[in-house]
C-alpha cells in the first residue's frame, strides 16, 4: 500500500492547455497622410482620365496594409501596378462591349449579359488570387485556394434571377411602345426575377462568404467558415426591421407638419406640407442607409469573421452597431459640408473601426510558419490566372 501511495505521488500531474495567445490588429493610418495619397492620386486619375486608376488603387492598398498591424507585424503589399492596370483593361474593355451590344439590339444585349455571366465568376477567382497572392504578413505570401467550380456555384443563386430579369427587360423593350399594358410575359419575367433574387439574396450571401473565407490561406493554416443559411436570413429578417424605423420616424414627422400647415393660410399651409413631404422623403433616404448600411455590415463582419478558424487560428469580430452608425453619421455630415474633401479622413476612421474590433486567437508561434516557410518551399503568389489577368475589384 505504501509503494502504491508513493508511486501516485510520482505520477505527473497533468497541466492545464495554454491560454491562446491573442494576436491583436492595430490600425495606424493618419487622415492627414491619406489626404496626401488621396489627392494626388485624384488628381493623376482625372488628368489621365481615369487610366491611373489601378496606379491610384495600388498606392491606396499599400498604405492601408503598411498600417494594418497583426501581433505588431504590418501586412505588405506586392501587386504590380502594371498587372493591375492590363486587369483594368481587360474589365473596360467587357464593360464596353456590354454597353455596345444594348445599342445594337436587346438581343445582343442578353447574349453579351450571358457572356458576361460565364466570364465573371472567374475573373472574380483571379481577382482573390491577385490580392491574396500579392499580400504577406511576417514575410509569409497569403493565398487563395478557392476553385473554380466553386466560384460559379457560388455565384448561381443571384445569377439565375438576374438572367430572369435581363431576359424579362430584353423582351419588354423588343415589345415597343404600342404593345398591350398589362401582367405580360416580360413583366412576369422582371417579378419573378426579382422575387427570386429578393428570397434567394441571403442563401447567395452566405455562399459568396463561404467560398471566399473558405480559400484562404497562410503557410500551413487553412480557412474554414462555419456559417448557416438560417442566421443570414435571420439577419435578413432583423435588417428589414431595422429599415422600416428610418420610414416611421419620416411619416411621423411629416404628419406634423401637415398637421401644422392645416392650421395656417390655406396658401401657407400647402407650401409647409409641401416642403415637409419633400424634407421626410429625403431625410427618409439618408437614414435609410446611414441606419440599414451600417447595421448589416456591423453584423455580417461579426458573424463571418467570428466563424472563421483555422487549425491554430480563431478569429472573433465585436462591431457594434452603434460605433458603425454614429461614425458613419459623422462622416456623412463632414464629407457633405467640405465638400467631399473629408472623405480620406472618412476612410480612415471607417477602417480603424472595422479592424480593431476583429481580433485573433492563435494556438502557435507564428515564427515557427516562418522557420518552416524558409526551410520548405517559397511561398506561393497566386496561380497563373490571377497572376496574368492581375484584377483586383476590392474583395
Amino acid at each position: 500500500m505504501q509503494e502504491l501511495d508513493v508511486a501516485a505521488d510520482a505520477a505527473p500531474v497533468a497541466t492545464p492547455p495554454a491560454a491562446p495567445r491573442v494576436l491583436d490588429i492595430r490600425f495606424t493610418g493618419s487622415g492627414s497622410e491619406y489626404f496626401r495619397i488621396w489627392s494626388v492620386n485624384l488628381l493623376l486619375i482625372l488628368v489621365t482620365l481615369g487610366l491611373y486608376l489601378p496606379f491610384a488603387k495600388a498606392r491606396r492598398i499599400r498604405y492601408f496594409y503598411a498600417n494594418t498591424l497583426v501581433d505588431g507585424q504590418a501586412l505588405s503589399f506586392h501587386g504590380d501596378p502594371w498587372k493591375m492596370f492590363r486587369g483594368f483593361v481587360l474589365l473596360v474593355v467587357l464593360m464596353g462591349v456590354y454597353s455596345g451590344a444594348g445599342r445594337l439590339s436587346q438581343l445582343a444585349a442578353f447574349i453579351a449579359f450571358l457572356i458576361l455571366c460565364a466570364v465573371w465568376p472567374a475573373l472574380w477567382r483571379a481577382s482573390m488570387q491577385f490580392r491574396l497572392g500579392n499580400t504577406s504578413w511576417r514575410g509569409l505570401r497569403l493565398r487563395f485556394e478557392g476553385s473554380l467550380q466553386g466560384a460559379y456555384l457560388a455565384c448561381a443563386p443571384s445569377y439565375l434571377p438576374a438572367i430572369v430579369m435581363v431576359a424579362g427587360t430584353a423582351l419588354m423593350a423588343s415589345e415597343g411602345p404600342g404593345a398591350v399594358r398589362g401582367m405580360t410575359p416580360a413583366l412576369w419575367l422582371n417579378v419573378v426575377g426579382l422575387l427570386a433574387m429578393m428570397v434567394l439574396m441571403p442563401w447567395s450571401l452566405t455562399l459568396f462568404k463561404r467560398y471566399q473565407h473558405n480559400g484562404y490561406r497562410i503557410a500551413g493554416q487553412h480557412a474554414r467558415l462555419k456559417l448557416s443559411v438560417a442566421k443570414v436570413y435571420l439577419l435578413g429578417l432583423k435588417t428589414i426591421g431595422v429599415s422600416l424605423l428610418p420610414m416611421i420616424g419620416a411619416g411621423v414627422l411629416i404628419a406634423l407638419f401637415v398637421a401644422l400647415g392645416s392650421t395656417m393660410q390655406q396658401s401657407m399651409g400647402r407650401v409647409v406640407s409641401m416642403a415637409a413631404l419633400g424634407f421626410g422623403v429625403l431625410l427618409a433616404y439618408l437614414l435609410y442607409f446611414a441606419v440599414v448600411m451600417p447595421y448589416s455590415a456591423a453584423r455580417m463582419q461579426n458573424l463571418a469573421w467570428s466563424g472563421t478558424r483555422s487549425e491554430a487560428l480563431r478569429f472573433r469580430s465585436t462591431l457594434s452597431f452603434s460605433s458603425l452608425f454614429g461614425l458613419t453619421l459623422k462622416n456623412w455630415l463632414l464629407t457633405g459640408l467640405t465638400l467631399g474633401l473629408y472623405r480620406p479622413f472618412a476612410a480612415i476612421a471607417t477602417a480603424r473601426l472595422r479592424l480593431q474590433a476583429v481580433s485573433i486567437g492563435c494556438d502557435e508561434d507564428p515564427a515557427d510558419w516562418v522557420a518552416a516557410a524558409h526551410a520548405g518551399h517559397a511561398d506561393a503568389t497566386g496561380d497563373i490566372a490571377g497572376d496574368f489577368f492581375g484584377i483586383d475589384m476590392g474583395l
